[in-house]
């Protein structure tokens, strides 16, 4: 299933012969989508490192006021879809539209993506090597660039991986924004030919770009190892005293929170109370939502199901077999939503036609997309669950399946949690796939956004964008509550184990 729309994008990009694809790949227009995408990537990639690792050091290594609100104001851009951003910045300034539009959005809606896993490694670091580079002389921005961001450089890495990911397959921002970039170009070009092999062309070059990035992110990383040896002191960390600084420390946080939050709410605000151009239907409302909500758990529980057993296997097994699963099952990650909606209308018209157009091929696309999300939550969770309890069940008489039900499931319970949680977010919130494969007559939110605001009927729109980021804000208040419990749990010795029935002979087998 992950791997069908590279199969298909490469059947579609050879039907014209390889000379049709190299006179796509060498057009002028080509070279300036190349050059446009990677540098809007890289752009906001940069921001996005210097605003979440900042914000992560102010609401956890500081003694700035009321960090545990900044901290939760920081994490909140995460349930503002890009396109919403969008919309509502291009609402209220239509000249902002471009490149620096389309910076400033998907900057303020990324920055999470760096924030989050940064923070989480602050919480979980080893204080006392900060506290000997003090003791040394060094001074407060001395100790951070010197120790705290080479301690949280993986994470740092990781969540910048995941920014340049996002904005290369992008596609509502850069539309609503106006700036042509490889997803919008591919959406054109499908919307308007017939001939599908330049978009098959150009998005096989996006996927190169992809890979690459990814391939460089995994050889930045070098050998050099970022553990310690011992467990260190479970203790809190004693906040840098920032002094007469303290007060001045909360505007980059109240800014960012102002520019990621509260421009896009007054905005929305201002529409849905204008309505001079919205004539709102609540039963439209209520149906786009209910739609947005079913198929979202539609695909939250569709693609949790399918990374259970590959997560259990990439823990506990080694192997080149299960090593190409789970790589296979990476293969989402490096396709925008436009590339997967294309190759799923090319498999439902010519092989799935009782699906085309059906809840089902939705629901699939959602799973190609966002497998590689739940995948990656079960593995952590599983891996840093003990092995040592699976023995125990399986040296007292229960099956491995028994074991699996009644132990490992159990213990990697909040990790599959989260990963439904992440999967549900990121289906609400999916555009161009939706927009292709979404039953005929069914709208969600997302695609009456679209159509209102692709009319310039702002105040249309307003009601869909609210409801939009309100049940987005669902999971991820779920995300970071889960975030902070786990950084309170972070100075124990082990993970927390929950109570779990094991197998129990007394009893006549196992229980």
């Amino acid at each position: 299933m992950a791997l069908l729309p590279l199969v298909y994008l490469a059947v579609r990009a050879t039907e014209g012969g390889p000379g049709t694809a190299a006179e796509i790949l060498l057009r002028e227009r080509t070279l300036w989508l190349v050059l446009r995408s990677v540098g809007l990537a890289v752009s906001v990639t940069l921001a996005c490192l210097v605003i979440g690792i900042t914000l992560a050091w102010l609401t956890t290594r500081t003694d700035v006021p009321g960090r545990r609100g900044l901290g939760v104001l920081a994490a909140l851009p995460l349930a503002v879809p890009s396109y919403v951003a969008a919309y509502a910045w291009i609402s209220a300034l239509p000249a902002l539209a471009g490149f620096w539009g389309t910076f400033l959005v998907l900057t303020a809606c990324t920055y999470p993506y760096v924030y989050l896993p940064v923070a989480a490694a602050m919480r979980r670091t080893d204080p006392s090597l900060e506290e000997v580079s003090r003791s040394l002389g060094r001074s407060a921005r001395q100790t951070f660039l010197a120790v705290t961001v080479r301690q949280v450089r993986p994470a740092a890495a990781a969540g910048a991986l995941l920014v340049a990911l996002y904005v290369l397959s992008d596609f509502g921002a850069p539309s609503l924004m106006r700036y042509d970039v490889f997803t919008r170009v591919i959406h054109a070009s499908y919307r308007s030919s017939f001939d599908r092999t330049p978009a098959a062309v150009l998005s096989l070059l996006l996927v190169v770009l992809t890979v690459a990035i990814t391939v460089a992110e995994t050889r930045s990383r070098g050998r050099a190892g970022h553990a310690r040896v011992g467990s260190g002191v479970p203790r809190a960390v004693t906040p840098v005293r920032l002094g007469r600084l303290r007060a001045v420390a909360v505007g980059p946080s109240v800014v960012v929170a102002a520019v990621a939050l509260g421009f896009p709410l007054v905005s929305l605000g201002y529409w849905l109370l204008r309505g001079t151009s919205a004539s709102l239907d609540p039963t439209r409302l209520v149906d786009a939502a209910g739609a947005t909500v079913g198929v979202a758990v539609l695909g939250a529980v569709l693609t949790t199901a399918l990374a259970i057993p590959v997560g259990v296997l990439a823990a506990r097994y080694r192997g080149p077999v299960v090593r190409g699963l789970e790589h296979a099952s990476y293969a989402g990650h490096a396709l925008p939503g436009i590339v997967v909606a294309l190759a799923l209308v090319f498999f439902g018209i010519r092989y799935a036609e009782p699906i085309y157009q059906r809840t089902p091929l939705l629901v699939i696309a959602y799973a190609v997309l966002f497998l590689p999300a739940a995948v990656g939550a079960v593995r952590a969770s599983v891996a840093q669950s003990p092995r040592r309890l699976e023995d125990v069940s399986r040296s007292l008489g229960a099956g491995q399946w028994t074991t699996l039900r009644r132990v490992t499931l159990p213990l990697a319970g909040p990790g599959v949690a989260t990963g439904a949680a992440l999967v549900l977010l990121a289906c609400m919130k999916e555009l161009p796939a939706t927009l292709l494969l979404r039953p005929t007559g069914m709208d969600t939110l997302a695609t009456r956004l679209w159509t209102e605001t692709g009319s310039g009927a702002y105040a249309a729109a307003a009601p869909y964008a609210v409801v939009l980021v309100l049940l987005a804000a669902v999971p991820t208040f779920l995300l970071t509550g889960a975030q902070a419990r786990r950084a309170t749990e972070g100075g124990q010795v082990g993970p927390v184990v929950p109570s779990t029935d094991l197998p129990d002979r007394t009893e006549g087998g196992p229980r």
